[in-house]
């Protein structure tokens, strides 16, 4: 079972080592704690608890207690396009003047951010994009095959929907303009179909305002029924496959001799390894081993309503995507949730909940007769990377230390991988991708300041 708000579990797989060479290929029965209950962290901690590891999922608060419990809670194997590219740089600094437009920039946190951007325009640029492209493709096909791998271990069909994704668009022009983004999917084996008249629309999501004219539906597209409660089920699974949690903030970590150190307030830990799966708190970690990644926070925000009835009679019945909106609605348990955009605003400042009621109220006008009231408010943290990739591999300078983290929007996407290719590099095996473009320093090392 999972520990309550509070508990602090202690036991054979956070004290000690084996004696053994902790960064030789291993054996079964390492030591290992996965820093981050997320759910990459948890999806991670469960893929090492199989493989026969003796793991510690360590997190400073709840199991999804933080942006992994509140996303729309998408499988979106078919986004393969980076945030960086050319025509979102050109759209770039009339979006990041908005406020509460779909790409923010919050004032306070400008000056911060500088490594960040000047990496983010580099990784637009079209030579650069292609190779993203190409190795954000890769991830994802690997995805979809470990989530298909992963959900007979873990009974875990019934919490998946597959009623796919509407993306829409108002006018042909519009559509027209987002052709080359569906070729670039037909190009990566993406299937979808595209359609055209207010009455094709309808067929697969009634309720739509008629300024929606075109749009393309990914039949393939997955939904969790509820993110909390799918990584929490996860959490279970590892327990019952004999894993350990604890609660316990983590200060830094050290390589020893005999493995690595974590600093807690309440005196060290021990690991032969340790995975980093901190989220957007990750980079903070990876700086007191003297690793500088240049990791920003892509916060989200979302209101979760009660039941998924967009108006009277007409019920949400897939995944559907405003695209120049920066926005989607989804169904969660047995309610809706709209979300989205981004603005990069770090850890530090206050959330500006006015982001999600612009997001409600444009629903409120794309979807005639809906009725915002009785929601929730959320805003998370999303962890990002400049080029849109995540970082997954070992730390240069602490060979027991693996990081994977800075997923972005698509850490719950891209989980099921993650976990497969960290159990890999813990084990000395040969992970199934080439792990070259997701190298944690991939840009060098980044200058103090960033994503804080």
């Amino acid at each position: 079972m999972i520990l309550p708000p509070g508990a602090h579990t202690t036991g054979p797989t956070d004290q000690g080592h084996h004696g053994s060479d902790p960064h030789a290929p291993g054996a079964p029965g390492r030591r290992v704690t996965v820093i981050g209950a997320g759910i990459v962290g948890v999806t991670t901690a469960l893929a090492l608890q199989i493989a026969g590891h003796a793991v510690t999922l360590l997190d400073r608060g709840a199991v999804a207690g933080g942006t992994s419990g509140g996303n729309a809670g998408a499988f979106a194997f078919s986004d393969i396009e980076p945030l960086a590219s050319p025509g979102i740089l050109r759209k770039a600094p009339g979006w990041l003047m908005d406020p509460l437009g779909p790409l923010s920039l919050r004032p306070g946190h400008a000056v911060r951010m500088l490594p960040w951007l000047y990496h983010f325009w580099r990784s637009g640029q079209p030579g650069r994009q292609a190779g993203a492209i190409a190795a954000q493709a890769r991830l994802m096909d690997l995805s979809r095959a470990a989530l298909d791998r992963l959900l007979p271990a873990v009974e875990g069909a019934a919490l998946v929907r597959r009623e796919g994704q509407l993306q829409v668009y108002e006018g042909a022009a519009e559509f027209r303009a987002s052709l080359p983004a569906w070729e670039l999917k037909r190009a990566h084996g993406i299937a979808f179909d595209l359609l055209g008249g207010p009455g094709a629309l309808a067929e697969i999501q009634p309720g739509l305002a008629p300024r929606f004219t075109h749009a393309g539906f990914v039949p393939g597209w997955l939904n969790v029924t509820d993110p909390l409660l799918w990584t929490r089920h996860l959490a279970q699974s590892f327990v019952a496959a004999g894993g350990m949690i604890a609660r316990g903030e983590v200060r830094g970590l050290t390589q020893r001799d005999h493995g690595v150190e974590i600093a807690t307030p309440d005196g060290p830990r021990h690991a032969d390894q340790v995975v980093v799966a901190a989220g957007a708190w990750s980079h903070r970690l990876a700086r007191t081993l003297g690793d500088r990644i240049p990791l920003e926070t892509e916060r989200g925000y979302n209101t979760t309503f009660p039941d998924a009835r967009i108006a009277e009679g007409i019920d949400l019945r897939t995944h559907v995507t405003f695209v120049r909106h920066g926005f989607v609605v989804s169904r969660v348990g047995e309610g809706l949730r709209i979300g989205g955009a981004v603005e990069l605003g770090g850890l530090r400042l206050p959330p500006d909940y006015r982001r999600a009621d612009v997001l409600v109220g444009k629903a409120r006008t794309f979807f005639p007769g809906f009725d915002p009231t009785g929601g929730t408010r959320w805003m998370g943290f999303r962890p990002s990377m400049p080029d849109s990739l995540p970082a997954i591999g070992r730390s240069p300078r602490a060979p027991g230390v693996i990081y994977a983290f800075g997923h972005g929007h698509l850490g719950l996407t891209q989980s099921a991988a993650t976990a497969e290719l960290v159990a890999a590099l813990a084990a000395g095996r040969q992970p199934a991708l080439d792990l070259a473009p997701y190298a944690p320093l991939r840009f060098g090392g980044a200058p103090r300041g960033d994503g804080t």
